[in-house]
């Protein structure tokens, strides 16, 4: 079963990436971050999707609210287990 995992997740991690981002509004593009809602047609690899999280997370306060920080922050957690797992650490 966790071989199963790894390999969809490594599978997922190799497909295409596609420039959906370039054409979503800023709305769209924190909806895709916080909620992974209007997204289906990007795909990041887990690296870059971690940098994407920080950098939103960095932005704080004056962009978002407590609650949203938390989900993005809840969000990266489990792109950091992803990775992890990828890597085999326990």
């Amino acid at each position: 079963m966790k071989k199963i995992a790894v390999m969809l997740v490594a599978a997922f991690m190799m497909s295409a990436t596609v420039p959906a981002m370039a054409q979503m509004t800023k709305e769209e593009k924190d909806q895709c971050l916080l909620a992974s809602k209007g997204c289906a047609a990007e795909v990041d690899t887990i690296q870059k999707k971690i940098k994407k999280l920080n950098a939103e997370i960095k932005k704080g306060k004056k962009v978002y609210t407590a609650e949203e920080i938390k989900k993005l922050q809840e969000k990266l957690d489990e792109a950091d287990k992803q990775l992890d797992l990828l890597l085999n650490k326990p």
